[in-house]
């Protein structure tokens, strides 16, 4: 195969999958902007399905980025399974084109299928091979096959390794040191939220015996109320008792004065008769 005509078709598959990842980003943007907010009615909306189908499509194309994108960063080889591309597309365009598509397992089965013999194909017979081509891997075999003839290419090869692994203690080393100043942090906020766990607990307890309180001075003013209004009950009667009382006081002693006013006019007649007679 002419390397020129190869490395242009690469080049398009790669492009293709990354378009095709933005092509699927641009569909479920549109398809949740039209979405409601709550899941109880997304399942009654009549966009219900397309959002099952590009979510079923989104789970795919994280299984290929997964399984071929690590080594396509690597420039070992390319997105390979161009037909998933298509198959994509075509699913991608089904449900921008229909109002009411089919179930998601129906129209999502031919892409399962050929994504998942792309993955297994390129997980047992590609993958070997890449291993192999991958830096680094020569060092490894020297390390676990037969010891090497000495010589100056295998003390550089030595030294190389060695100087390999030192960076790679000291990252350990500063992870380890990471990993116990993150250990202290977090007893430090185990503690202060055991602390306030114990504040919030008193201050509910705080909280409990005031609503009490309240509750018996309320209980207790009631009373007071009560007893308030009996005294007032009672003042009236007072109050009423003493009015009357006074009121008849008053009307006995006109009495008398009318009695006296009645037996001195009832005496006048008398006297004159008496004086009359003698005359």
């Amino acid at each position: 195969v002419c390397k020129r005509m190869d490395l242009v078709c690469q080049r398009m598959l790669n492009q293709g999958f990354l378009k095709v990842e933005r092509y699927h980003n641009l569909c479920q943007k549109q398809v949740k902007a039209q979405l409601p907010r709550r899941e109880s009615e997304r399942r009654n909306h009549s966009l219900a399905r397309h959002a099952d189908i590009l979510a079923a499509v989104e789970t795919r194309l994280s299984l290929l980025n997964m399984t071929f994108m690590k080594y396509v960063d690597s420039n070992l080889c390319c997105f390979i399974p161009g037909k998933v591309i298509d198959e994509i597309y075509r699913v991608l365009r089904y449900v921008n084109s229909t109002r009411a598509p089919q179930r998601a397992h129906e129209v999502l089965q031919e892409l399962r299928d050929i994504s998942s013999m792309a993955m297994e194909y390129f997980d047992e017979k590609i993958v070997p091979i890449l291993k192999r081509k991958m830096p680094g891997s020569d060092v490894s075999g020297r390390l676990i096959g037969t010891a090497p003839v000495p010589g100056p290419s295998a003390a550089l090869t030595t030294m190389q390794l060695f100087s390999k692994q030192n960076p790679s203690r000291q990252e350990v080393i500063k992870l380890q040191q990471q990993v116990k100043a993150n250990g202290t942090g977090l007893t430090a906020l185990k503690r202060e939220i055991s602390e306030l766990r114990i504040k919030v607990q008193e201050q509910q307890k705080q909280l409990q015996d005031q609503d009490q309180k309240l509750l018996e001075q309320t209980q207790i003013i009631g009373e007071q109320n009560a007893r308030l209004a009996e005294l007032e009950r009672k003042l009236r009667e007072v109050m009423e008792s003493t009015v009357g009382n006074s009121s008849g006081s008053s009307s006995n002693e006109q009495s008398p004065r009318k009695r006296r006013k009645t037996v001195e006019s009832t005496d006048c007649p008398r006297k004159s008769k008496r004086l009359r007679n003698r005359k």
